[in-house]
This record gives structure tokens, C-alpha cells and sequence, in this order.
């Protein structure tokens, strides 16, 4: 299981900005209509079959407006909970669960879904021995926990952003003149690891002679990929990628490609169906 990636401070100013945006100056309907004695006991029940991500901010956010919350899970970020399945239960004060409710949710709809579909690519691909990985297609300041929920669903993160990978493609080819001085100015800078974006199979024997030390196949048929591999010959790890869906991901992986990257994981997954139900 991937290791949550935000630390309590991450957490701290994710939850600032959360119920600033939300609460704001305050829930005026829980402040006006529920007693600020009352006491609620929900549970937090999945609507659809799901794959959970991101419980580790859902305790946070409500201990937030009430220290005493009492929350038991009843299931972990990874697992399959099936429709009417409960994912926790939460007691404490009313006005407090009911204002930090929707943020509470949000966030654990959003991440589910995101694994939730991951699981159905990894389902897709299963046998293969090709690899998933997600990509930097993320809501701004939403990758690392995006990123956490498609590796909660199965996959292997591909780099986090621009700082930590090599990746030259068509827009910096353009610039660059051509493969081999794009590549060549990557390795006078001091750059070891070095991906090369191909369209075609040309790129794929320029790239393989300039020094690559990956590639990135976009948009190639089957067809087309099945020649790639030919041509590169397991001298180094292939990634196919663009429009990858969940259709064409098996025919594309039976190619003998190490890698698919979708960027639909991250950059479209529908929302699951959670609730917090009132209990008692």
C-alpha cells in the first residue's frame, strides 16, 4: 500500500484552505438551526462499489471544529468496499459534523474515484506485464494526494513534476531542432536518465542512437508499438501513451510494452458515491 504523502503540515494547510473556501465566516444553517449541545452519530456508507482513498484526511478534517470526534473505520485506503458497505463510523457534535461534512466527503469521493477507475486499467491489463502509471495531468495543487489515490488503486507513479525526470517532447523537439541535439544538450547538462517522446518510428531509431535511456511512444496503433518493441529490442523501458482508454489499454499492453500512462486516472475519473448517514 502506498504511503500517505502529506505530512501533519501538508494536512494542517489543506484543511485551512479547504474551510476557507467552504465555512468561510461561518455555517450560518448549522449555527441557526442545530443546538450547540446536540450530539450526532453517523456512519459513512459507500453508494457504489469502490476502491477507498484518502481516510487519512478524513478524521483530520473533523477533529478539526471537534477534538472529541470518536471515529472507527472500518476498511483502509486500498480495499474494495462494495455498495452499502460502511467506510466508518463518526459520533460527536452535530453542528460540527454537519459543517465539516461536504469537505469530508469531497475529498474522499474525488480520491476514490480516482482508484476506482485505476483498479478497472489494472483489471484491464491483468496478465500482461505491462505496467500503469499515472501522469501529471492533476488539479493544481491536488498531485500528491492524486497521485496517492491512483497508486491506492494499483498503479506506478511516473515522476511527480518537471524537477525529477528527463522528459523531451514534441514541443521541446521543436525548440530544440531535432532529437539527437535535444538529447545530446540533456547529457551536456548533466542529465543521466533521459525520456524521449516519439511519433513515429523514426524518432524511435534517432532516439535509440542519440543516447536515450527511455521512450515514450504517443499515439501509436498496436500495429505501430509492435514495431517499436521489435526495433528497440528490450535495450530500453517503452511507455505508450495518448488516449489511452479503457477499450484500447489491453491491445496496446498485449503490444509487449512495459509501460501505459493514462492520464484519464488522474484528470477524469468520476467522483464515487459516499454518504454520511445519520444514525442516532
Amino acid at each position: 500500500m502506498a504511503e500517505f504523502p502529506l505530512n501533519q503540515t501538508e494536512i494542517d494547510q489543506f484543511i485551512d484552505l479547504a474551510f476557507a473556501e467552504d465555512i468561510g465566516s461561518g455555517d450560518v444553517t448549522a449555527q441557526s438551526v442545530i443546538p450547540d449541545s446536540a450530539q450526532l452519530s453517523a456512519t459513512m456508507n459507500a453508494r457504489e462499489d469502490l476502491v477507498l482513498a484518502g481516510l487519512p484526511l478524513v478524521a483530520p478534517i473533523f477533529r478539526r471544529l471537534d477534538n472529541n470526534v470518536e471515529i472507527t473505520m472500518h476498511a483502509a485506503d486500498g480495499e474494495k468496499v462494495a455498495a452499502g458497505g460502511q467506510i466508518s463510523t463518526i459520533v460527536g457534535s452535530a453542528r460540527a459534523l454537519l459543517t465539516a461534512e461536504r469537505t469530508a466527503l469531497n475529498i474522499l469521493q474525488h480520491l476514490s474515484g480516482i482508484a476506482t477507475l485505476t483498479q478497472q486499467y489494472i483489471k484491464a491489463i491483468e496478465g500482461t506485464g505491462t505496467r500503469l502509471l499515472d501522469t501529471r495531468k492533476t488539479i493544481p495543487g491536488l498531485r500528491k494526494l492524486a497521485k496517492y489515490a491512483a497508486a491506492s488503486g494499483g498503479a506506478q507513479n511516473h515522476r511527480m513534476g518537471l524537477f525529477d525526470a528527463v522528459m523531451i517532447k514534441d514541443n521541446h523537439l521543436a525548440v530544440a531542432g531535432s532529437v539527437e541535439q535535444a538529447v545530446s544538450a540533456a547529457k551536456a547538462s548533466g542529465q543521466s536518465q533521459i525520456q524521449v517522446e516519439c511519433d513515429t518510428l523514426e524518432q524511435v531509431r534517432e532516439a535509440l542512437d542519440a543516447g536515450a535511456t527511455s521512450l515514450l511512444l504517443d499515439n501509436m496503433a498496436p500495429a505501430t508499438l509492435q514495431q517499436a518493441v521489435a526495433i528497440v529490442d528490450g535495450r530500453m523501458p517503452l511507455e505508450a501513451s495518448g488516449g489511452v482508454t479503457l477499450k484500447s489499454i489491453r491491445a496496446i499492453a498485449e503490444t509487449g510494452i512495459d509501460f501505459v500512462s493514462v492520464g484519464r486516472l488522474t484528470q477524469s475519473a468520476p467522483a464515487v458515491d459516499i454518504g454520511l448517514d445519520y444514525a442516532s
